[in-house]
């Protein structure tokens, strides 16, 4: 029988909790569940009212993955779902994770966590802006930095408000707050930037995710802003061979980055940053830090 957890009133049927998930660290998925419960009131503040998608990986990074946003299959009833419309005239419906219990519930499958740059309130209607810095072998987090220095100051320039978090792989988030602004139009916007950073930075930077151009070089992923398209939640563990987490960086760490270690925390390391830092994206929540994109 697996054990029969009640949380917050929900009763919840965990499994598999001695199960090993990441043989390098020796990390059980019960360990994975006490995060994601010890976490939870950062987590939840940045998944709030977004459609869930779900990377899951029940044997963990080394076995079988795969992505979905459909609801899956056995989910509990009081799971709060949305319908999400498609870029056709279909839709469909989707996980809000809203409460522990839910959230809790989406951990026992042993996922990864990621969400739209939009509400369900507001679908297709951006209140972030993106970018996903990602580094061509040899480049590292390190080249990473030094491009998000760039953007903080570009974007400054525009009057708006700039915010990192790894990626938890090999790179760098780089999340902003704006006004409500429609999805294509953000998309536009970002394009923009990353292609003056390619011209501003040459030899550093690539905006095209063609993969012969990257080596040694930061590609700037705008893509992201696209309605259709989702990213790595905040305090969300990734499926990658260490437990390492897409964790919130402040901009005096990302100046005296010189090795990827520095920026590299596994989920055992983020509720001490928390209770040093407290939660560094906490001003993407606040109404008074977004922006408007320039018109």
């Amino acid at each position: 029988m697996s054990p029969i957890t009640v949380v917050e009133g929900r009763r919840l049927s965990l499994t598999n909790l001695d199960k090993v998930l990441y043989p390098r660290t020796g990390t059980t998925k019960g360990e994975l569940l006490h995060y994601y419960a010890t976490t939870a009131g950062a987590l939840l503040a940045h998944v709030h009212d977004r459609p869930v998608s779900f990377l899951r990986y029940p044997d963990g990074p080394g076995g079988q993955q795969f992505f979905t946003k459909n609801v899956p299959p056995g989910t509990p009833a009081w799971v709060k779902t949305t319908e999400v419309p498609g870029s056709t005239a279909k839709s469909r419906q989707q996980v809000l994770v809203r409460d522990v219990p839910t959230l809790m519930w989406a951990a026992n499958l042993v996922v990864e966590l990621h969400t739209p740059q939009w509400t369900a309130a507001a679908p297709r209607i951006a209140d972030r802006l993106v970018f996903d810095l990602d580094p061509g072998a040899p480049a590292t987090i390190v080249e990473c930095c030094g491009v998000a220095r760039w953007l903080r100051e570009r974007l400054g320039a525009d009057g708006l408000n700039v915010y990192a978090k790894t990626s938890g792989s090999k790179g760098l988030h780089i999340l902003v707050p704006i006004e409500p602004t429609p999805s294509d139009d953000v998309t536009a916007y970002a394009k923009a930037i990353a292609v003056e950073a390619e011209r501003t930075l040459p030899g550093h930077v690539v905006h095209r995710m063609t993969k012969a151009l990257r080596p040694g070089k930061v590609f700037i992923d705008f893509s992201q802003n696209s309605a259709s398209k989702t990213t790595a939640a905040p305090y969300t563990v990734r499926a990658r061979e260490l437990p390492t987490v897409s964790a919130p960086v402040t901009w005096d760490e990302i100046e005296t980055c010189t090795d990827p270690e520095q920026l590299t925390f596994l989920f055992d390391a983020v509720a001490e940053r928390r209770e040093r830092h407290g939660d560094l994206l906490a001003p993407l929540l606040n109404l008074n830090r977004a922006r408007p994109l320039p018109g």
